[in-house]
C-alpha cells in the first residue's frame, strides 16, 4: 500500500463536499477519531462495506476510494477518505461525476458515515 497526501480539490460544481475545501459551500469537517489509527481505518471499512449500493475501488494504508451508486439515475459518486494519524482527523470527500446539483446528496452522505461511525468507536 502507497501514502496518499491529499483528497482532490472540489470544482466550482455545488456537486462536492470537502473537509478541506476552503469554500463555504463545499466545506464540511472532517471525521474525528480517538484510539488507533489502525481500529479508525477498520471502523470506517465496516461502515462503508455495510452501505447499500457503496462498493470500496481503493485501499491504502491511509486512504480509501469507495464509489456510490444512486438509486434513481444509477449516477455515480466518488468518496474519498484520508486519514491523518498525527491530528487523528479523517478528512474526506464526496462529489458526483455527473449532475450539477446533487440535492444535497453528497453532504448528507457524509454526515451519516459520520454518526455511523462515532457509534461504532
Amino acid at each position: 500500500m502507497t501514502d496518499k497526501n491529499s483528497l482532490e480539490d472540489c470544482t466550482s460544481s455545488p456537486n462536492c463536499v470537502s473537509s478541506t475545501s476552503d469554500s463555504q459551500k463545499h466545506n464540511i469537517a472532517p471525521i474525528s477519531y480517538n484510539g488507533s489509527t489502525e481500529h479508525a481505518y477498520d471502523t470506517l471499512l465496516q461502515v462503508l462495506s455495510n452501505m447499500k449500493v457503496t462498493d470500496i475501488v481503493e485501499k491504502e494504508e491511509n486512504y480509501i476510494h469507495a464509489e456510490c451508486k444512486s438509486k434513481w439515475l444509477n449516477l455515480t459518486d466518488d468518496l474519498e477518505f484520508l486519514i491523518h494519524e498525527r491530528n487523528k482527523i479523517i478528512d474526506v470527500r464526496s462529489a458526483s461525476r455527473t449532475g450539477v446539483p446533487d440535492f444535497g446528496a453528497n453532504r448528507k452522505r457524509v454526515e451519516q458515515i459520520r454518526q455511523k461511525f462515532i457509534q461504532k468507536v
